[in-house]
């Protein structure tokens, strides 16, 4: 009897153990982090881009990108923000707020999700609709960091695919096929990276992203082709990388 109370003990220890090492491992994955990127139109340097995954008091991880050009007497502010959760290596948003200032039309869209409950609201017409979201839903700015643990989770498959809901409440899935290996050479400097690719056919849009595994699969450049023309390119310049606590991870990751 005590030599089986004392193998309960020793499993318990060792389960809790393994519990710790893999809240540390989320935390090391989903590490703070502030990036700076160079906007290109063509080869001209046309502003900047920030992208930003931070924690919040509450528990959620705000994860943000923002970018700021100007060309000729035309200019575009444009931020994006999302409040998610991690659980199991996926990533939960529950609002979204994109906003658009500059030359011609402002735009605005705001959301929040219950995915428990599978209601959506569209907060700027204060409306509500019943959605069945499928599993792995993303909006339209946190598939890219559920891209990013994708790959930190698997570099090498080839095909990275989620259902991601528009800023009109319609589901559309997202597949991105893995180029393979690129060094490439940006502001930031010389840096192995993983090419993804992204064709939309019948809006003839191509988007390709450079991820670097050295930077924790980081997305370290953007670039988009529509309708033939070369669009903004954004390339990777500065990237700060801030420490989280376990205890921080395991509340934003239960």
């Amino acid at each position: 009897m005590q030599k089986t109370f004392k193998l309960i003990i020793l499993l318990f220890t060792l389960l809790n153990m393994s519990l710790l090492a893999e809240e540390q491992t989320v935390a090391k994955k989903i590490s703070a982090f502030t990036a700076k990127y160079d906007l290109l139109k063509k080869s001209d340097s046309v502003g900047e881009a920030l992208r930003r995954l931070e924690y919040l008091d509450d528990g959620s991880i705000k994860y943000s990108y923002k970018t700021k050009a100007s060309l000729f007497i035309f200019t575009d502010t444009r931020e994006e923000t999302s409040l998610v959760q991690i659980k199991e290596n996926t990533v939960i948003p529950s609002h979204y707020l994109f906003q658009r200032k500059g030359t011609g039309r402002d735009k605005k869209y705001e959301w929040t999700y219950d995915l428990d409950k599978n209601t959506a609201v569209d907060l700027k017409k204060a409306k509500q609709i019943n959605i069945e979201f499928p599993q792995r839903i993303q909006d339209k700015l946190s598939y890219q960091l559920q891209l990013q643990l994708d790959l930190i989770k698997d570099p090498t498959k080839k095909e990275y695919s989620f259902p991601v809901i528009s800023t009109g409440g319609s589901i559309k899935d997202y597949s991105f096929t893995n180029e393979g290996e690129e060094e490439l050479v940006l502001p930031y400097g010389t840096i192995k990276t993983i090419k993804l690719k992204r064709e939309v056919v019948d809006k003839e849009k191509i988007t390709y992203a450079w991820f670097a595994p050295e930077l924790n699969y980081l997305m370290v450049k953007l670039y988009q082709i529509k309708d033939g023309k070369p669009q903004f390119t954004a390339d990777l310049k500065i990237v700060e990388q801030d420490e989280v606590s376990t205890e921080q991870a395991s509340q934003a990751t239960h």
